[in-house]
């Protein structure tokens, strides 16, 4: 088999719905399932789905009995894989014609594309900037939290978060992808361990990236062919909230910490929780 589509259901049936119907009308000439992991949706949305797709023999739901994370479930969706290649998708996006059939061709013929992604619009029709990023390291994340990045959009050295400066429409050799839309070899998944566990919800897609270019290969983003993406609409609430900002933490005590001093660790940590809880309280005084 060609590949496999992982996609991670919570309470999103409709959503979860029209992205798979997307995948159907777009790939053709290849062999493909998709494998749906429901973690553990409190509504109906596990039981629509099985009904809807009964009678498609390669989507296969696997149904969870716990919601241990975005992480837990896509591996568990990777471990009833059969695919040569393969693809995490989220639930919350529309597949357009040729995307998955021309980032297919492409890593299949780039021996050392570790990963591929693709240009990646939000409901608006502007770029999901995250779908190109540079790893968050200090200088980085510095030239971003002070907004730097923002002033010189189109510099190389102040916007290497999201990479501005590149053409949003070609092949580029980035840092890391977002996790929205991520192809790769299976065995180079399994080789890498999948995703990280130790993430909930977000900072996994960078972390994996990070593994994928420790060993050497290339994360290519692959600008030629779009998806949209419904930025959030998979779920909102101060939990992800928290999560979000425990990533950042995670992500660079497990990669960062021990290349600098206790002084910059220490402002790194602070300055993530300090950024959380400032988000929070605008969130209690916006309702």
């Amino acid at each position: 088999m060609d590949l496999s589509i992982i996609i991670v259901n919570y309470a999103t049936y409709q959503m979860t719905s029209d992205t798979i119907h997307s995948v159907i009308d777009t790939v053709y000439d290849i062999s493909y399932e998709i494998i749906v992991v429901d973690n553990d949706s409190p509504d109906d949305s596990a039981q629509k789905l099985i009904d809807e797709f009964k009678d498609y023999e390669n989507i296969n739901i696997i149904l969870n009995s716990s919601n241990d994370g975005f992480a837990v479930a896509n591996n568990i969706g990777f471990r009833n894989a059969k695919g040569e290649y393969t693809l995490l998708l989220n639930s919350d996006v529309i597949v357009k014609d040729d995307t998955i059939n021309n980032t297919l061709s492409y890593i299949k013929d780039h021996p050392n594309a570790g990963a591929v992604g693709c240009r990646i619009l939000l409901a608006d029709g502007s770029l999901d900037k995250a779908c190109k990023r540079s790893f968050p390291t200090v200088d980085v994340s510095f030239y971003r939290m002070c907004g730097l990045s923002k002033l010189f959009p189109n510099s190389p050295r102040f916007n290497r978060y999201n990479l501005s400066y590149l053409d949003e429409c070609e092949i580029h050799s980035i840092d890391c992808l977002v996790g929205a839309y991520m192809l790769m070899p299976s065995s180079l998944y399994k080789e890498v361990g999948g995703l990280d566990e130790d993430y909930f919800m977000y900072g996994e897609d960078i972390d994996l990236c990070y593994k994928i270019k420790k060993l050497g290969y290339d994360v290519i983003y692959y600008g030629k062919n779009t998806i949209t993406h419904y930025k959030g609409a998979s779920g909102k609430n101060k939990r992800l909230l928290y999560e979000f900002y425990n990533s950042m933490d995670i992500f660079y005590r497990k990669h960062y910490k021990d290349e600098n001093n206790f002084i910059v660790n220490t402002f790194i940590h602070a300055s993530i929780w300090l950024m959380y809880y400032v988000k929070l309280i605008l969130s209690y005084i916006r309702r």
